[in-house]
């Protein structure tokens, strides 16, 4: 039986894709649990509404981290530390202090995004890298200041 995936199935396909199964797998998997359509012209026109659809959301998301990047292109963050003597920190600086310092700043980025090339241990002048998804990332610059 031939059908269209509406989602993507592991070892089957990717959403859109016109594949060939069994017939009691379409029956009994595919179609009941709406993952496929059947190969009609009706069928078609469903996917390729939602293929639209989908271009222009990605599109959407791909426009705000563009402009997120900018944002962040043209931005320096400042963290106060504790230090002592050789202006060593008193512990380090995380992903988690900087997340809190771009909050501070108004923006909103999750410490997962956050990439530091090196450990702060020291006070100051860093980069830090900003994973922003689909596939954009900017670089940061960090100044570590003395609290």
């Amino acid at each position: 039986m031939e059908l269209i995936l509406k989602e993507d199935v592991p070892k089957i396909g990717k959403t859109g894709d016109v594949v060939k199964v069994k017939d009691g797998y379409a029956r009994n998997y595919l179609l009941p649990k709406g993952l496929a359509l059947e190969l009609t012209a009706d069928g078609l026109k469903i996917i390729e509404k939602q293929r639209k659809a989908r271009q222009q959301r990605d599109q959407e998301l791909k426009d705000q981290a563009q402009e997120m990047a900018q944002k962040l292109a043209s931005l320096s963050c400042t963290i106060a530390m504790p230090s002592g003597e050789n202006d060593k920190l008193f512990g380090a600086v995380t992903v988690a202090d900087i997340a809190d310092a771009l909050r501070q700043m108004g923006i909103s980025i999750d410490k997962k995004d956050i990439v530091l090339k090196e450990e702060i241990h020291r006070l100051g002048s860093y980069h830090f890298h900003v994973k922003i998804p689909p596939e954009v990332g900017q670089d940061v610059k960090l100044w570590v200041v003395k609290k």
